[in-house]
């Protein structure tokens, strides 16, 4: 099991950037895929970004271009670099990680962009 929290979120200005931080705890964080999803008020949850055991990477085609996922398995740790941002990345942004068909969520972390 892994215990996940989120942080970096924040207000920026259009054209920014921001890095979101997901912490693990738990053992066996080199065998997890790890996602960033993003909720924006009154839509669903989306999947922004994930990334495989192995560091094979991919993006939802609305970031491409524009985030860079990331992670470091010895600081247990999840990267979402966020460039060039829009009025429209504005959500809860969530980290998961799966393993073994079983998924875990953290708290989530505000990221507002003003236009």
């Amino acid at each position: 099991q892994v215990q996940l929290v989120e942080s970096g979120g924040g207000l920026v200005q259009s054209g920014g950037s921001l890095t979101l931080s997901c912490a693990a705890s738990g053992s066996m964080f080199n065998m997890y895929v790890m996602g960033w999803y993003r909720q924006a008020p009154g839509k669903q949850r989306e999947l922004v970004a994930q990334i495989m055991r192995g560091g094979l990477a991919n993006y939802a085609d609305s970031v491409k271009g524009r985030f860079t996922i990331s992670r470091d398995n010895a600081k247990n740790t999840v990267y979402l670099q966020m460039s060039s941002l829009k009025p429209e990345d504005t959500a809860i942004y969530y980290c998961k990680g799966s393993r073994l068909g079983l998924d875990y969520w953290g708290q989530g972390t505000q990221v507002t962009v003003s236009s």
